[in-house]
């Protein structure tokens, strides 16, 4: 499909609160910096809500006192609607699916999913951002995953709710886009879609952190095998994934670390992507060398018009704590980028 610059002006602009500031950084001033630079919405980030909650209320607010986190909500919602800003959703809902029966994973994930519709309501927002499980202690059966899926399609479509299921690049079960979307099959229900990444795709299907190229290293053939697989993989997700089984695009590019990273998995058993995630990833057009162009208009070339949004863990090229000292103009730069990406995926 012809990805035409004219189709590209009424793509919606969204950034994630947990992308600019830290989570003591305060809400409205985030809410600030992103509307000042032109954004149309926001993924709300549970860490800022729950910062938000505890400041607001003068104590420690437990991630699981829902009652409180409504409240919070709550205010939240009346903060963005004066700011002009719509709560597009709710992330991140993380290592939901794949718990063994009767296991207290599985009870825990089930009153978080039950609490987390609450906020949404709370909010007003009307979708959920679920990560592919990175627990190494859930089962791998497709039927499995799928029904549990399943149930939280159930209880969403209740409140006429949505679910974004992402692939997490560093993930147990479902790492790439064709397995989320398989399981997205499998599912079966009107309410689930993809929430596709730029930085997932590409840092799990091009990059590898862990080697010196910062490249896939395995395959027979080298780069040129490489590139080779990775764009039949963008090929097909373009001819193979309907539109409207696409809820958002979450934009960010990647640094190359400066030496590999170990392979193992650290101390609280995240991945080398995983940790490569929390804080190489910069705007695109920035300092990083990921594809991000090619996932785009792969993207794009199924029709999909949709959010596009930032999504951005910037520790800088080593990866250390931002100091934040212009949200605004950071916010800003993300515009641009933003603008500067659609001008590159058109034809």
């Amino acid at each position: 499909m012809t990805v035409s610059k004219s189709s590209l002006g009424s793509i919606p602009t969204c950034y994630a609160t947990v992308s600019i500031g830290t989570p003591n950084t305060p809400l409205d001033q985030k809410l600030k910096a992103i509307a000042g630079a032109g954004f149309q919405g926001i993924e709300l980030g549970f860490p800022d809500l729950l910062s938000f909650a505890s400041k607001n209320y003068d104590k420690d607010v437990d991630a699981q006192d829902f009652d409180t986190l409504c409240e919070a909500g709550r205010k939240v919602g009346i903060m963005c609607e004066e700011a002009n800003l719509k709560i597009v959703m709710l992330q991140p809902f993380s290592n939901f699916e794949g718990w063994p029966e009767g296991s207290e994973g599985r009870e825990d994930a089930f009153r978080r999913a039950k609490g987390w519709i609450r906020i949404m309501q709370a909010v007003g927002t009307d979708m959920l951002q679920v990560g592919s499980t990175d627990s190494p202690h859930t089962v791998s059966s497709l039927s499995h995953l799928a029904s549990d899926l399943q149930r939280l399609c159930d209880l969403l479509a209740l409140h006429k709710f949505r679910l974004a299921y992402e692939n997490w690049c560093w993930a147990t079960h479902a790492p790439d886009w064709k397995d989320v979307w398989a399981i997205v099959q499998e599912v079966d229900r009107d309410n689930i879609g993809l929430c596709l990444d730029t930085f997932q795709t590409a840092g799990g299907e091009w990059a590898d952190p862990t080697t010196a190229s910062g490249l896939i290293e395995q395959l027979e053939g080298g780069k040129e095998a490489l590139e080779k697989q990775f764009r039949g993989s963008l090929e097909a997700l373009g001819k193979t994934v309907p539109k409207e089984k696409i809820y958002i695009l979450q934009i960010s590019d990647a640094y190359k670390p400066s030496s590999p990273l170990d392979a193992a998995a650290d101390e609280q058993g995240l991945r080398p992507r995983g940790r490569w995630s929390s804080g190489l990833r910069p705007v695109p057009f920035d300092g990083g060398y990921l594809p991000v162009v090619e996932v785009a208009k792969a993207v794009l070339e199924t029709g999909f018009r949709g959010w596009f949004s930032m999504e951005v863990f910037d520790g800088g090229p080593d990866g250390q704590d931002h100091e934040w000292k212009d949200m605004g103009a950071y916010a800003k730069k993300a515009m641009r980028s933003h603008e500067r990406l659609l001008e590159e995926a058109a034809d």
